[in-house]
């Protein structure tokens, strides 16, 4: 069992220390500058983002991620029968309520939020 993990370090080693060797070792100004489509890049990659935009990212993924659940339940509807039925009806009612719940907290709103005429801040 040891002499296989060894032989698959050996590849990856072996694997490197080709590509290192066999490369192209060429070292112009612009080899080592980064660039998107042909075009070189200006100023910081360092650009801060809202946290709006990583919520409703994060928040894709996880809708996300339950529609291929669903989408395993209407594969096998017929085996599953009435008692699948009830339990994906629990399961889309708990992700309505979650939505309704993001919804309400305001996580899904990006812009400012308006205020009406004669409201306080």
């Amino acid at each position: 069992m040891v002499w296989i993990f060894c032989a698959g370090v050996g590849v990856v080693v072996l694997g490197m220390l080709g590509g290192y060797f066999l490369g192209p070792q060429h070292t112009e100004k612009a080899t080592r500058v980064p660039y998107e489509s042909g075009i070189v890049s200006t100023g910081s990659a360092r650009v801060r983002f809202p946290v709006h935009f990583y919520l409703i990212a994060l928040f894709f993924v996880v809708f996300d991620l339950e529609s291929i659940f669903i989408y395993a339940w209407s594969v096998s509807v017929r085996e599953l029968g009435w008692r699948g039925m009830g339990q994906i009806g629990v399961f889309v009612g708990v992700l309505l309520v979650a939505l309704i719940y993001l919804l309400r907290t305001g996580a899904l709103d990006i812009g400012p939020k308006l205020r009406k005429p004669g409201e306080s801040s």
